[in-house]
């Protein structure tokens, strides 16, 4: 029962950090803002979700694979968004590289 209401809470969780990135994507003025507001709750809603779903299996073979997505993801989502901005920014300033 109780590992139940973790997985709820831990979902629900998930769902809201998700809802709020959405609406920060949409809402925002720029992209550095849109970009922030979007990595930032991604990250934090995955690995709730991935906490979850690992959770829920138990400790086997699925939950250590979740385990090295879910690293996957923290690693490539900001690596990613600082990439982008940077290419933002050199082009909002006339540079090449």
């Amino acid at each position: 029962m109780i590992k139940e209401i973790i997985i709820i809470a831990l979902l629900l969780a998930s769902g809201f950090f998700f809802f709020v990135g959405t609406i920060g994507l949409l809402r925002m003025p720029d992209a550095f803002s849109r970009m922030h507001a979007t990595t930032k709750s991604d990250t934090l809603g995955a690995g709730l979700a991935f906490s979850a779903l690992m959770i829920y299996r138990g400790f086997d073979v699925v939950s250590i694979k979740l385990l090295i997505v879910l690293i996957f993801v923290w690693l490539t989502t900001p690596t990613a968004a600082h990439i982008i901005a940077k290419a933002t920014y050199n082009e909002r300033n006339g540079e090449s590289k």
